[in-house]
């Protein structure tokens, strides 16, 4: 099988699960239902206007979340090509990606977008939890991108 096409199947099904999973994990974080998780999403290109949006802007939120998350683990993927490093040791590389992901979503990505509204106070528990999610997200995505480049014979 191409290469390309088995780093890009990868990255889907490594997305497509940790996106998932990751639409869950902040809804249990901020006690409240994924259609909000996904209007606050949309709102990253809507602005406030997501949160009037009905089924359509629930729809682009989920939509945007799953492209980014396969975009994050086609990353991944392609990385895990040329290091062998991120396929032999995926727990370690997976921490460590996550880590990186949770820096550049709230450091460049959410400031840089239309998001909103901002939380009016952030605890240390809920910081946390959410760097909690983005280390689990990034396990997700180096374990099912090892397991999928072994099993097509890509890894070693």
């Amino acid at each position: 099988m191409d290469k390309t096409i088995t780093v890009a199947r990868a990255a889907v099904i490594a997305g497509l699960i940790a996106g998932t999973i990751d639409i869950g994990a902040a809804a249990l974080i901020n006690h409240v239902g994924p259609a909000l998780i996904l209007r606050g999403i949309a709102s990253g290109l809507l602005g406030m206007k997501s949160y009037t949006g009905g089924a359509g802007t629930v729809t682009l939120g989920l939509a945007l979340q799953l492209a980014m998350s396969i975009a994050i683990a086609g990353i991944y993927a392609a990385a895990a090509t040329r290091l062998a490093w991120l396929r032999s040791r995926p727990i370690l590389a997976g921490l460590a990606f996550g880590l990186g992901v949770f820096v550049v979503m709230n450091l460049i990505v959410v400031p840089l977008s239309a998001f909103g509204p901002k939380p009016a106070h952030v605890s240390l528990v809920w910081l946390l939890l959410n760097i909690l999610a983005m280390l689990v997200f990034g396990v997700i995505v180096a374990t099912i991108v090892r397991w999928r480049l072994r099993r097509l014979a890509i890894a070693g």
